[in-house]
């Protein structure tokens, strides 16, 4: 009974699958989407399995790479995923990153439209700025001291090209204080509650500055940068130690929201790397033409160099 019932329902299986076939053979349609879908399957398996060899050093046949659609994260394992996280930890660490902001981005209560800006450095430096709020002398004679390093900024930068006739850092300074300017006149920051001026900061006199980004840091950075290309190491030392009591100072005052300061630091790492390009492109022309003289790249320099 069991196998005419299991011979029963095979029946009614076949009968139903010629049923379906005849119908689809009815249908012009169905059959051509029938075709055009085993066709792409056959290609896509086709294509999986494309592996090419190329002609390699001393025409010796060597396999170089897998080519095609065949993903690459097919061949990836256990293995092989823990030991490229061993070998580039950093990438890791920033993907972890990734996914740590995003969490804290989308969960975060944004600030209303009418409180002032949330600002963390500000939070870290309160005690430091209540403390300065109560000394003025203290708080001018800073702000006289943060003077005087901008002031050793300048000196070198223009050292630099004056004297010495290299004019990266000039032209990185070039760079940097136009698109602070464009950047700052964009968006318009409002100044820091509690802002503590001073009569000797610069810019000196107390008056209107953008807030978007920091040309102290910036510039900073710029002759700091320069000094290390130059083997000053000592001297880029004490200026990054100044920068950085700079930035804190700029934050007890309320003189910079803490992204200024940062984005400062970027600043001056991505202007200097411009202006080094552009340096890079007036040496070849130099070289190219075979100039005897450019007005701003000394041309014995750059044949040398």
């Amino acid at each position: 009974m069991r196998n005419r019932g299991r011979v029963s329902g095979e029946k009614k299986t076949l009968k139903k699958k010629v049923v379906n076939a005849d119908k689809i053979s009815r249908n012009p349609s169905l059959e051509s989407l029938k075709n055009l879908f085993l066709l792409y399957i056959a290609e896509l398996k086709e294509k999986l399995g494309d592996y090419y060899y190329s002609m390699g050093v001393n025409g010796k046949t060597d396999k170089l790479a897998v080519v095609g659609v065949y993903p690459s994260f097919m061949g990836w394992s256990i293995p092989y995923m823990i030991g490229a996280a061993k070998a580039h930890p950093l990438p890791v660490l920033l993907g972890c990153c990734l996914l740590f902001f995003m969490a804290v981005e989308y969960s975060l209560i944004m600030v209303s439209s009418g409180s002032p800006p949330y600002d963390v450095g500000f939070v870290w430096t309160q005690s430091l700025h209540d403390g300065l709020m109560q000394r003025p002398a203290l708080n001018t004679l800073l702000a006289a001291m943060n003077t005087i390093f901008v002031g050793m900024q300048t000196g070198y930068i223009l050292w630099a090209w004056l004297v010495e006739g290299r004019v990266r850092p000039t032209i990185a300074a070039l760079f940097m204080f136009p698109s602070r300017g464009i950047l700052g006149y964009l968006t318009q920051l409002p100044l820091p509650q509690d802002f503590l001026g001073s009569g000797v900061d610069f810019p000196v006199g107390n008056v209107s500055f953008f807030l978007f980004f920091s040309g102290h840091v910036a510039a900073a950075v710029i002759a700091s940068i320069d000094m290390k290309r130059m083997r000053r190491h000592h001297m880029a030392s004490m200026f990054d130690i100044l920068n950085v009591l700079q930035s804190v100072r700029l934050l007890v005052t309320r003189g910079h929201y803490t992204i200024d300061l940062a984005a400062g630091l970027g600043a001056g790492w991505l202007f200097d790397s411009l202006a080094g390009r552009y340096e890079e492109s007036k040496r070849n022309v130099v070289q190219k033409e075979n100039f005897d003289y450019e007005p701003l790249i000394n041309a014995k320099a750059a044949l040398i160099s």
